[in-house]
């Protein structure tokens, strides 16, 4: 069994896999939405122009926002190479060409803490929101000033927990990686193996003010 990260399902049983990209869009469309309430102008930065997992959030989260939140507008999408300095002057940059933006949503854990830093330091720190995948030792300075109210990731515990539950059942031939198998996880109660082998923890973990301190990483 494998969990993580794993791309070949011919090379095992089965795959805890930590979020869908269907719940990492939704997850991060639900922030950005709940933050500005509901209305205004906002940018996406991304990572590079082809990075894959990147473009599919993306493209599901601009099909919920066209489809639930039509008073929310993406006015534009930029990439920063997952290089800190160009996510940094790309932050600088939408800025400067979208001067009513509300909130900037980075998909990618380098975009997020680039863009906080350039706000929290800026004229629009209070103004403009920052919101995205990011962990939780980069961004702590950033949710304590309150340039960023919430992102989310997941929860790395809970992925290990998981995935040790997974192995004594596929151990133990509670399961076989059959997509229909079901074993009990433990606190995380009764899981379900899917497509592929692979067993979702579940909706990505937002961190905030309230828990970002019980996390170190």
């Amino acid at each position: 069994m494998t969990f993580d990260s794993d791309t070949d399902s011919e090379c095992r049983d089965v795959f805890v896999n930590q979020a869908d990209a269907e719940g990492i869009a939704q997850a991060q469309v639900d922030l950005v939405a709940e933050q500005i309430g509901g209305e205004g102008q906002i940018a996406i930065l991304s990572a590079s122009a082809n990075a894959t997992n990147q473009n599919q959030w993306i493209e599901l989260m601009e099909d919920e926002l066209e489809s639930n939140h039509p008073d929310i507008e993406l006015v534009e999408i930029a990439y920063g190479d997952d290089d800190d300095q160009r996510s940094f002057d790309q932050t600088a940059a939408l800025l400067q060409t979208h001067s009513d933006l509300d909130a900037i949503v980075s998909p990618t854990t380098v975009g997020i803490a680039a863009a906080a830093r350039y706000i929290s330091d800026s004229d629009y720190a209070g103004e403009v929101l920052v919101t995205g995948l990011g962990t939780p030792n980069q961004m702590r300075e950033y949710v304590e000033d309150g340039t960023v109210e919430a992102f989310a990731l997941w929860n790395p515990e809970e992925l290990g927990y998981l995935a040790g539950w997974a192995a004594h059942a596929v151990a133990t031939g509670e399961i076989t990686g059959e997509e229909g198998d079901t074993f009990d996880a433990g606190d995380l109660g009764e899981y379900t193996v899917g497509e592929d082998g692979e067993i979702v923890l579940g909706d990505p973990f937002v961190y905030d003010a309230d828990n970002i301190d019980d996390f170190d990483f």
